[in-house]
């Protein structure tokens, strides 16, 4: 459920498309990009016991993402994720989510990724790693990043991590549903 900054990861994985199967130059990918809303998603997955499990997405994010042309290793990613935007399809399961047992959307706002590291893993592919919090609670996490496109002033990232609820104390319910959340984001930013 943690929705952290993967969003971000993904936008760092962009540096790593120099001499992708885009042919793209790191240079030519180079900017500060803001995640934009439109063709943007973050998804999660908490799986249970004898199948069926848990799926929603948060509606309200925003972040930045800065490639380094020169230095993927030097780029960042800052995503911020408003919890209070969380939706299932089912009003009581939303207001569960919201409450003290889950996200504490009463006295937390917000859920915050920040890059500490990005690191090239193939032609179009990157690892992101950074400190997720929640809850109070800071720990490191670390996401895949691919990069889908880069056209003129836009590029797109589809990102993939897990994150383990009970870092986070939000481990209602295990072991029936599971500890881990399997996060699905696509990003898609504008260059600045």
């Amino acid at each position: 459920m943690i929705t952290k900054r993967l969003g971000l990861a993904a936008f760092l994985a962009v540096a790593s498309v120099a001499g992708s199967a885009w042919a793209v130059a790191l240079s030519d990918a180079a900017g500060r990009y803001a995640i934009s809303k439109n063709g943007s998603s973050i998804r999660f997955a908490i799986g249970k016991v004898g199948g069926g499990g848990l799926n929603g997405a948060f509606g309200r994010f925003e972040g930045t993402i800065r490639i380094d042309g020169g230095d993927i290793g030097r780029s960042r990613v800052d995503l911020t994720i408003f919890p209070d935007s969380v939706g299932t399809g089912e009003g009581r399961v939303d207001a569960f989510l919201k409450s003290d047992a889950v996200f504490d959307t009463t006295n937390e706002q917000e859920i915050v990724f920040r890059s500490t590291s990005v690191t090239r893993t193939s032609e179009n592919t990157a690892m992101i790693i950074g400190s997720l919090t929640a809850r109070g609670r800071t720990f490191t996490e670390k996401f895949q990043a691919e990069l889908q496109s880069l056209n003129g002033r836009q590029i797109q990232f589809h990102v993939s991590g897990n994150v383990l609820r009970s870092r986070y104390q939000m481990d209602v319910g295990t072991p029936i549903y599971s500890n881990i959340v399997a996060f699905d984001m696509e990003f898609t930013g504008r260059r600045s």
